[in-house]
Parts: structure tokens; C-alpha cells; sequence
């Protein structure tokens, strides 16, 4: 379907996609894209030159407090990072933190992270191992190293991952409900925009990789209930999570389409990239994808090809921030946003925060689940609180952000036996 500059305005895609739109594809663009990609990956994200004295890694901890798992790195000179893991994810997959992962940073210069990554990757054929239960590992120590070095250097993590763009995000509230009513589902969303101010917010469609009568007779009210509830200031996304087939993601993206919501989140199974195309080619409504890809290859594949207009890695799923970062350097080169999918509960939030904060196509909202008091966190340059619709990106060194010492020292260390 023909993109008009309407419609970008409409769907808050910036100008530069539509030099991109399929009517201008062909041999040249294709090589002047790749070209541009390539040179972007080619520049380092993380910036340490400041930091004139090596932070050699002398140990990597996992711990455990109640549900919350945490990683703590600390140098030989008793420098220190932290920061909270995948709870869930990392249940079942901390062996491999402890045995794959943290051995290789030990007595490494936490300054070269970025080359350690990929060093990581190739040593002992961890690439073997690539997937959610590798990558959710590497993001827990990735993000405790950046901690470390932002510390090191008086610097929020931002400051290391590129420079500040912002200092306040505005966020969209996230809905995780299926199989209730339209009406249970609105007094739901009220119930949350009246916690937090958001101007945005998403919910779920479909029935999750399936749908049926019953599931698209709910799709097919709520989407318009929502809208008549929530007026036309507010931003609205909506995700199937790969609920349906192309038909049906068709005629479900065209009521979005007249209602006016922003982005349609995984139409169809996410790996299936030939269907999303056909439906992206088919709406106007950006199509988001990217909360389960975890090869950067595949994520500039979907890119270069349209398969998706707003690009959405997790930065827990996908290996961290550094990673993140570059599929959005992608996104950026063909003219689309790069808006982050928040996993988890614990600290997602914050992670989601310092991403925005320096990546300059992260999207006008970012996603927020409310799980900010799950954890005794402090931070002395911001709330943590979502106000009006807003959070302050704190400002502090590294993450920005103190864990209660007592509940730090209660937690056990991990090792690689079954918890």
C-alpha cells in the first residue's frame, strides 16, 4: 500500500523513511542503504576514553534475594557495578551466567567491553548457544560492567553509550491482559493512566500465537471502544503477539488503521518474516517487531527488507544495551524508530530509561509495566516514579541508581548448582 506524507506524520515516522518507501527501492538504494549500515556498525558504541586506568575484572557474582537475581562485578582495586537480572529468564538459565559467561570477563579491562562481547561470543563456541537463554545472560553482566564504568567516570551510562539526547522520557503503559472482556479491559487501562498520567498505552490482542471466534469478536470491540474511551489526544498501540494469519492480521490492521492507533506489534508468529512483509505491505499502520530476535544479522535483514517500521529489541533478550544499540544505528540509517521492548520486572524500567536517553530514534514513548516497587532501589537525581506520563532518566554515575545495602547483603552468591 502506498505510504503518503500524511500518513508518516500520523504514525510519527520521521520524513527520512519515505526516501526508503518501497516505491524507491531497486539496485542502487539497496547498495547506498548497506553501505550506510555498514558504516555505522562499523563505529564503536561505547566511549571510555577518559577512563586513562585499566578496571581489571577480578570477579563476577550472581546473587540471589528472594525472586530477584543480581549481578555484581568488582575490580582488583574494589570498584564495583551491579545490576538486576531477568527474574524469570534467569530461574531457569544461570548456570550458564556462571559457567559460560561471567569466567570469560575475569581479569579483563572492563573499558574494552564491547571487544569483550564479541570475544565472548566466539570463545568455547558460545555462539552455539545464541538465543534468549544465552543473551538474557550476557545483558545481566553487560549492564553491571557499564555500571562499573559509568561509576569509574562520573558519568550516567548514557554519557558512555553515545551522549545524553535526553533527560526525561515519555512512556506508554502496557496492558498484559487477555481473556477479559472490552469493558474489563478499559476500567484496566483507565485504572492505569490514572496511576501514571501516560499519554500512550498498549494493549493485547488475539490469544497469543492463536486466535479464535471468541478472541476476535474481543479484537474487534476493543480496538474501537478503546479509542472512543480514550479520545483522540491519547496514543494507542496494540500487540497480537504473532496471534494471527495474514487474512485476519489484514482486516484487524485496517479497524487499527481507522481508529487511528500508532503500531500493530507482532501480526503474525515473529520469525514468520515473509507474512509480516505481506501485511506491512498491505496497512499503513507501522508494523513493530523485534521483542525475540537475537541475531543483529537478522535484525538488519528484517530492516533493509521493510519487514517492520518500528524495530523493538529487548534489552534483557537480546544481550544488552551495547547490542540494542546498534540495531537502532540500523534503524536510524533506513529512517525508522528503534523503540525498545521492556521484559521482566526488576529494574527493565530503568534499563529501558538509559537506552532512551541516548539512542535519538528511540520513538516518542517507551514501554513502562509498572514493576517499579518490586525492588528497594534509590536514586538521588530522580523518583523513579512515572509523573505525568513522564520519567526523569536519572543522572547519576553509571545506572544512577543505590540498592538497599542490607537486602544486598542477604543475598546469597550463586553457584552453578540448582537453586
Amino acid at each position: 500500500m502506498k505510504v503518503t506524507r500524511r500518513d508518516f506524520g500520523r504514525y510519527g515516522l520521521s520524513a527520512a523513511a519515505l526516501a526508503f518507501a518501497p516505491a524507491a527501492r531497486g539496485a542502487d538504494r539497496s547498495a547506498q542503504l548497506a553501505s550506510k549500515i555498514d558504516k555505522v556498525l562499523a563505529l564503536p558504541v561505547l566511549q571510555v576514553e577518559a577512563l586513562k586506568q585499566p578496571l581489571k575484572i577480578s570477579k563476577v557474582d550472581l546473587l540471589l534475594n528472594g525472586s530477584h537475581f543480581l549481578v555484581r562485578v568488582r575490580t582488583v582495586e574494589g570498584a564495583e557495578g551491579i545490576s538486576v537480572a531477568h527474574p524469570d529468564a534467569m530461574r531457569t538459565t544461570f548456570p550458564i551466567l556462571i559457567k559460560r559467561v561471567a569466567p570469560s570477563f575475569i581479569g579483563k579491562d572492563a573499558r574494552d567491553l564491547e571487544k569483550l562481547l564479541w570475544e565472548l561470543y566466539r570463545e568455547r563456541d558460545n555462539y552455539k548457544w545464541q538465543g534468549l537463554p544465552f543473551w538474557v545472560c550476557v545483558a545481566a553482566v553487560e549492564r553491571a560492567v557499564l555500571d562499573l564504568l559509568g561509576k569509574a567516570a562520573s558519568k550516567p551510562v548514557g554519557d558512555l553509550l553515545g551522549g545524553i539526547v535526553r533527560r526525561e522520557i515519555n512512556v506508554y503503559r502496557a496492558s498484559g491482559n487477555r481473556g477479559n472482556t472490552p469493558e474489563q479491559e478499559i476500567d484496566y487501562l483507565k485504572k492505569i493512566v490514572a496511576e501514571t498520567g501516560a499519554k500512550a498505552i498498549k494493549f493485547r490482542l488475539g490469544g497469543r500465537m492463536m486466535y479464535n471466534e471468541e478472541t476476535t469478536r474481543r479484537d474487534k470491540a476493543l480496538i474501537p471502544l478503546t479509542r472512543r474511551t480514550f479520545g483522540e489526544a491519547m496514543t494507542i498501540y496494540a500487540d497480537a503477539n504473532g496471534s494471527y494469519d495474514i487474512p485476519t492480521a489484514i482486516r484487524i490492521g485496517r479497524l487499527m488503521q481507522e481508529h487511528g492507533l500508532a503500531f500493530f506489534e507482532e501480526p503474525v508468529p515473529f520469525d514468520h518474516y515473509e507474512e509480516t512483509k505481506k501485511i506491512a505491505d498491505a496497512l499503513k499502520i507501522p508494523i513493530a517487531l523485534g521483542e525475540q530476535e537475537n541475531s543483529l544479522r537478522q535484525f538488519r535483514w528484517i530492516i533493509e527488507n521493510g519487514v517492520m517500521r518500528i524495530a523493538q529489541p529487548d534489552l534483557l533478550y537480546f544481550g544488552g544495551m551495547i547490542r540494542s544499540i546498534r540495531v537502532a544505528r540500523i534503524a536510524a540509517a533506513t529512517g525508522i524508530q528503534c523503540t525498545p521492548h521492556m521484559s521482566g520486572g526488576g529494574l527493565g524500567y530503568l534499563y529501558v530509561a538509559h537506552f532512551a536517553s541516548c539512542v535519538p530514534n528511540a520513538g516518542p514513548h517507551q514501554e513502562y509495566k509498572g514493576e517499579e516497587g518490586t525492588l528497594p532501589v534509590h536514586s538521588e537525581t530522580s523518583s523513579l516514579k512515572i509523573e505525568n506520563g513522564m520519567m526523569r532518566v536519572p543522572s547519576g554515575p553509571g545506572l544512577g541508581v543505590s540498592i538497599d545495602p542490607d537486602f544486598l547483603r542477604s543475598a546469597r552468591v550463586l553457584t552453578g548448582d540448582i537453586v
